[in-house]
């Protein structure tokens, strides 16, 4: 009787197995029905912005769908990731995610998890960050950079667009993997001003994006030591990573990336995900996405789902081993 009972429940297993696998299926050949909407936290013209606009087009060609951006700005971002998370999870409201997402609750340990709360699809760019300084600071390359920080720390300064974002986060990691303490010099209004000040030389150095910098690096106004990802810009072929130039394992590109709400369909993340991988890789795209100064990635959704558990470990540790706030 019992084994007649294991029996039974086995087959009923099997049917449920095989009744979700065809339900699947079915999901992934009747999406997309309606327009998805991609929501970005950020303004018109930003790197996310754009980017979502370049693989958006390309992606309708796949799934025969439009792709609507809609930008909704604050907060670091934050405010568009929460409302995706708490979008229905049918594939039809998605969100641009960037580091910004990765650094936000190390800083304000908000209940929002990106790892939990939304589903990856796809790891589509990097942003390069570059490390730059005044061309008054007599140092030549990487070494003579970080022995002159240990020999006088007091003649150096970090300039940042802010407490705990992109550029501040890449000089945390630099000085905590060169064993400096270079002075931290956040600007609340964002990076511009920043960028003027350290064109003056009142600040002397600084992690900005690469396609930023580049025309000032050109014309000899800055000087360039090394990119803060881990391959070289494809916007600054010539200058060395922070890896090549004597600092193994560092990495602080500014990438951006696609999510779903948590509990989305499988079917429809692959969808979406080879959607956005062969969006990647049309001609169009990448020579858009190089003149704007971004370098496209690509991979499975486990590929990004482990990228963003990683970068969320990363952040949290150096902001916990950074200076306290300026």
């Amino acid at each position: 009787m019992f084994s007649r009972t294991l029996k039974i429940a086995a087959l009923c297993a099997a049917v449920l197995v095989t009744s979700v696998a065809i339900a699947a299926s079915a999901i992934a050949q009747t999406y997309p029905a309606q327009p998805i909407k991609v929501l970005i936290g950020f303004g018109p013209g930003s790197a996310a912005d754009i980017l979502a606009r370049l693989v958006g087009k390309q992606m309708e060609v796949s799934l025969g769908q439009p792709i609507v951006v809609e930008n909704r700005p604050g907060n670091s971002s934050m405010i568009a990731a929460e409302t995706v998370a708490r979008a229905p999870a049918d594939g039809y409201t998605l969100f641009m995610a960037t580091i910004a997402n990765t650094l936000n609750p190390a800083e304000t340990k908000s209940n929002f998890n990106l790892g939990r709360d939304l589903a990856p699809i796809a790891l589509l760019g990097i942003v390069p960050n570059v490390l730059v300084a005044h061309p008054s600071v007599p140092a030549s390359n990487l070494q003579e950079l970080i022995a002159l920080a240990k020999s006088e720390p007091e003649s150096l300064t970090f300039g940042s667009s802010g407490y705990a974002t992109a550029s501040y986060m890449a000089a945390a990691l630099f000085n905590a993997n060169a064993g400096t303490k270079i002075l931290a010099a956040p600007y609340q209004g964002g990076s511009n001003q920043a960028v003027s000040d350290l064109l003056s030389g009142r600040i002397t150095l600084m992690f900005n994006v690469a396609a930023t910098l580049a025309p000032h690096v050109a014309a000899g106004k800055l000087k360039a030591f090394a990119v803060a990802q881990s391959k070289r810009a494809s916007i600054m072929p010539d200058v060395p990573t922070l890896a090549e130039a004597g600092m193994p394992g560092y990495d602080a590109g500014i990438w951006i990336g696609l999510l779903a709400p948590a509990g989305t369909p499988p079917a429809i993340i692959e969808k979406l995900s080879g959607a956005a991988n062969d969006a990647l890789i049309t001609q169009e795209v990448r020579t858009a996405l190089k003149r704007q100064g971004t370098d496209p990635v690509g991979g499975t959704p486990k590929e990004f789902a482990d990228f963003i558990r990683a970068d969320i470990e990363k952040w949290a540790a150096v902001l916990a081993s950074s200076n306290p706030r300026k």
